[in-house]
Formats: structure tokens, sequence, C-alpha cells
């Protein structure tokens, strides 16, 4: 198997921490729906909206149709907001990772599924996103995982082969399709997991990159 070239980051999950409670409150007093209603209708419209199916407005519009209700424009706009609050907060030790891999010349990208208005809200949230080499957003190219092609417009993008390339996700059917495509793929379940995963695979010197660079 080749030496990984380049590191491949999911972001909801993995460089991301789980959804804020807080943030889904607001969500909740701000439709007025019950827990359950909220759930399956946040959910039912989900990967059309991080496929570029739909927009945050029309997203929030197919939630409140489902849900039987209406949202005004202000109410439209608090909850947008309120969704990037839900996946905002960070898993430490996976971010400083990343900056290790970047300060030693180690390609780093995102293929996240998220739609448009979450996007740019993380974007001007945290800064430190524009540090990586490349960040593909599913919505930008109208596709999502686990659809193979995206996987391709990700290696093109880092511009490394998808065999040189270890790719990082919570998700098993996204670990599948990244594999299927020549990939190597590491399903992030939790930090420690994570890192004896990497230990047995011999990639412990990409855990402590200081002495390894790419050049």
């Amino acid at each position: 198997m080749p030496t990984p070239q380049a590191v491949l980051f999911d972001y909801g999950m993995v460089l991301s921490a789980p959804a804020d409670p807080a943030a889904w409150a607001r969500m909740l007093s701000i439709t007025g729906l019950t827990e359950e209603a909220l759930h399956r209708e946040y959910w039912a419209h989900r990967h059309a909206y991080d496929r570029g199916d739909l927009s945050g407005e029309t997203y929030w519009q197919a939630v409140a149709h489902g849900a039987g209700i209406d949202l005004s424009p202000s109410q439209l706009d608090d909850l947008i907001a309120a969704d990037v609050d839900l996946w905002a907060q960070l898993n430490p030790p996976m971010v400083a990772w990343a900056a290790q891999l970047q300060q030693a010349r180690i390609p780093t990208g995102i293929l996240s599924n998220i739609g448009d208005a979450m996007a740019l809200g993380l974007l001007a949230r945290h800064t430190w996103l524009a540090s990586f080499d490349y960040c593909l957003w599913s919505h930008s190219l109208n596709m999502a995982k686990p659809e193979p092609a995206i996987y391709l417009a990700a290696a093109e993008g880092l511009r490394t082969e998808p065999a040189s390339i270890l790719f990082i996700d919570d998700k098993a059917e996204n670990i599948a399709a990244a594999l299927a495509t020549g990939m190597q793929a590491i399903q992030y379940t939790s930090h420690p997991a994570f890192e004896r995963e990497m230990h047995a695979r011999g990639l412990t010197y990409l855990l402590e990159p200081g002495g390894f660079t790419v050049d």
C-alpha cells in the first residue's frame, strides 16, 4: 500500500464535535416543533441540501412544509444561523492534528457533505479552514458522498492519486465509497480508536509529523 501523501478530512463529527444541544434547543424554540417533528424533517431533507439541490432558505422551507408550519423571513435567518452553530463546535485533537500536518507541509483537504449557507457560515466562523490545501463542499458540485465522482474530484483538487490519500470520515458508507475509488480510509468513531488504528497501520509517523514532510 502506498505511503499516504495527503490527508483528506470529513468536517462533521471528525473536525467538528457532535451537534450542540443549545443550538438544537434554539431551533425547537424558533419553530415551535416537537423534538420528534424537528428531527424527522431536519434529516428528511438534509441530503438534498448538502448535495446542493436545495439552498439554505429552500431547505428550511421544505422542513417547515413537511412539519405543516410557516416561517417568516426572520425565522428563516435565525434557523440558518442556529444550524451553523449546531455544527460549529470543534473536535480539538483532530483540528490540532490537521494543523501539525500542515506545518509539516503534508497536503490536507476537506471533503464534506454540506449545504451552501452552512459552508458560508462555517468559513466565516472558522478562519483556520483556509489553511487546508483544498476544501470540497458538496453543494458546490451538486453531488455528495457516497457518490464516487466527488471522491475523484477531491483527489484532483489535492493533486494526489487516490491511492496516496488517507481519507477520514465518521460514516461507514462514505468510507466504503472512498475505498472503492482507491483511497485509503479510516472510519472515525473516537480519537483513541483513531490513534490505535493509525498505529496498527504503521502510520504513527503521521500522528507526529514533525520529522516527515512531502516535497
